[in-house]
This record gives C-alpha cells, sequence and structure tokens, in this order.
C-alpha cells in the first residue's frame, strides 16, 4: 500500500490551488531573472580563438555564422573525459532539437570540445546528432573557466590544466566585434534540460540513485 498522502479530489484542488499561485510566482521571479541575465554588461573578447570545424578553421566570430548571437556549449569530451560525459550527453539529447529553433531567432547554437574533430564527429554520428560540434583550443576552455572561477591552479612551469566541466558561454556579435554576454555552469545549466523538468514533475521526482543514470542511450538496453 503506498506510504503518499490520499486525499479527495477537493482536497487536491485546495492544495493545487496553493502550489500553482507558487509556480506563477516563481515563473514571475523567473522572467525578472532573465532580464536582469539579458542585462549583463558585455566584455569585448580580444583573444583570437580558433577552432577546427568540418569546414576548416575558423575564429569565435565565424562561428556566428551570420547570426548575432552565438551559444557554446562546452562539452566534457577531452584529455580528462576522452570518452565522453555521460552526463553532458544526457543533456545534448535534450538540446539538438533547438538548434532549428534559435537558428530562426537569430542564435547559433553549437557544442565545443578539446577532442580531436574526428573523435568529436565519431561521438556524434553514434548518438544521432545533427548539431555543430567543433573542437577548440585549450585557451579558450581555460579562459572561459577562469571566467567562471573553476579552473585548476596553476602549477609552476606548468600551463593551466583546465578542467573540464558542464558549461555554457553566450556571445554577442556587434558591428565586427565579438562580446562576451553570460556564462554557467554545473546546476546552471539544469534549466535547459528537458528532462529534469518533467522528472520534477513526476510524483518520484528525479529520484536518489544515480549509479549508471543518466547514460548514453545506446548503453541502457546493454546496463
Amino acid at each position: 500500500m503506498t506510504s503518499h498522502q490520499i486525499s479527495t479530489r477537493e482536497q487536491w484542488a485546495d492544495a493545487y490551488a496553493e502550489l500553482r499561485a507558487e509556480e506563477k510566482d516563481l515563473t514571475r521571479r523567473s522572467d525578472a531573472l532573465a532580464r536582469k541575465r539579458q542585462a549583463l554588461p558585455w566584455v569585448p573578447v580580444t583573444t583570437d580563438y580558433r577552432f577546427e570545424t568540418n569546414d576548416g578553421t575558423k575564429t569565435l566570430a565565424e562561428l556566428f555564422d551570420g547570426r548575432s548571437q552565438l551559444i557554446v556549449r562546452h562539452f566534457m569530451h577531452g584529455p580528462k573525459t576522452p570518452e565522453g560525459c555521460p552526463g553532458c550527453t544526457f543533456e545534448t539529447d535534450n538540446l539538438v532539437g533547438a538548434v532549428a529553433h534559435l537558428a530562426h531567432r537569430d542564435v547559433t547554437f553549437l557544442l565545443a570540445s578539446r577532442s580531436p574533430l574526428d573523435v568529436l564527429n565519431a561521438y556524434k554520428a553514434r548518438m544521432g546528432w545533427e548539431i555543430e560540434w567543433v573542437s577548440s583550443e585549450d585557451a579558450f576552455d581555460r579562459d572561459f573557466y577562469e571566467i567562471m572561477h573553476v579552473a585548476t591552479p596553476r602549477r609552476p612551469g606548468h600551463m593551466l590544466d583546465v578542467m573540464e566541466l558542464m558549461a555554457l558561454s553566450v556571445f554577442a556579435l556587434d558591428d565586427g566585434v565579438v562580446y562576451h554576454a553570460y556564462s554557467t555552469y554545473d546546476r546552471g545549466t539544469d534549466a535547459l534540460n528537458a528532462t529534469w523538468q518533467l522528472l520534477d514533475r513526476a510524483p518520484k521526482g528525479r529520484g536518489e540513485n544515480f549509479d549508471g543514470w543518466p547514460g548514453r542511450r545506446d548503453e541502457y538496453a546493454t546496463a
């Protein structure tokens, strides 16, 4: 027998009305936060970052692909995560469908990782994703992880050992100048994942046992 509270329809309606009022308040606060996020000052990007793409080497400005806004999803696929991060894979499953819609709102969305381009292409084909995925220089990840205050400390005589982390960086292109507008990482990307949001509305929520979950879609059958 269930241990969850059982009620009449009338009792449920009363509880729902109270919850709904809080949800509406959260929506209003979320809208206000979005406006503050969009109002953040822009910082000119002066470093000449280069990316390996399927159309050759490109600058950060060229990644905009003719649009004025660029969202880069830092995907953990590199020296520290040579097999690709299952969590990043899980989130990307939820994001690839947005690419075409974003493009029609003047936003280019792509993935960037430190692994070689051929490795990223193979992983993308395995997952069946239709999304631009570029191979980035260490400097790009290092600089923006430093901006987010999550870089590994420098060691004497060594280049900064970049920490691979689930992150997002947003840029604007105005009059030929690229500006950094926003970045977030870890739980800051949580709201972008539709599966988390659906689980938050399921009776048992996100659950407590994450051993082997979330995983890659093609591995669930053999788990």
